[in-house]
């Protein structure tokens, strides 16, 4: 399953085999880069290599299985393919959602261990693998710039991720340090909450936001991009949310 990258610029996508993370990995390799894509999925990880083996793209694709909740898998299988020039870190979860007043705060715990823990785990296994100048890119969530009802929760965890990114974009430099704050997209990730459910949040975000419609992943992945490939933007976090921040 894993091979060894041979274009210039190497560029890690943890979270790559679904959602906005397959979007950024699919894209950036279309874009002529070299990408190792991580997973935890092995059924998902061999589904992207099949689908990268037959799709046309000016870079390279190459999968890799590894957690990023376990800081010693991540570690070793970069190492194998160091120095990774660009890392992209795109795991994400969905718990802590909901009012505050009933929220389970073991349940807002567990969504700190999906998404905040992982994302730290990640990045610090990784620094050893990263290039002296390499680029490092957090997804985090509009949840964590607007003040709706119910997202107290996500908007700790994310707003902890941003928090950090102006300050290790200091500690870290000149490796640059930007995170991508995504609004509501129309990703698998959707797939959890049944309908008529999801048409109804789809709506209501819909119907607040200025461009009148949710995103899609492929215009996170292109946010993704612009962050990697401009090497003179660091400590920022772009917002891809429709306008939603200004509601």
């Amino acid at each position: 399953m894993e091979q060894t990258l041979h274009l210039q610029r190497r560029i890690a996508v943890v979270g790559a085999t679904s959602g906005i993370g397959r979007a950024a990995a699919e894209l950036l390799r279309a874009r002529g880069h070299a990408v190792l894509a991580i997973g935890r999925d092995p059924a998902k990880l061999d589904a992207l290599a099949r689908a990268a083996d037959s799709a046309a793209a000016a870079g390279s694709l190459v999968v890799g299985r590894a957690d990023g909740a376990d800081g010693d898998a991540v570690r070793a299988l970069l190492h194998t393919h160091a120095p990774i020039d660009d890392l992209v870190i795109a795991a994400s979860g969905g718990k802590g959602a909901g009012p505050f007043a009933g929220l389970a705060l073991d349940e807002l715990r567990a969504g700190f261990e999906q998404k905040f823990w992982v994302h730290l785990t990640t990045l610090q296994a990784a620094l050893d693998g990263l290039a002296p100048d390499a680029s490092i890119t957090l997804i985090t969530a509009i949840s964590a710039r607007t003040a709706a009802p119910g997202t107290s929760g996500l908007a700790a965890i994310n707003g902890a991720l941003e928090t950090m990114v102006p300050i290790l974009a200091r500690e870290l430099a000149p490796r640059r340090v930007n995170a991508i704050s995504p609004g509501i997209i129309d990703t698998p990730w959707w797939a959890g909450v049944p309908e008529p459910a999801r048409g109804e949040i789809f709506a209501a975000y819909a119907a607040s936001t200025p461009l009148g419609r949710v995103g899609e992943a492929h215009e996170v992945a292109h946010a993704i991009a612009f962050v990697v490939e401009n090497r003179y933007v660091t400590g920022s976090v772009l917002e891809v949310a429709g306008g939603y921040q200004m509601v």
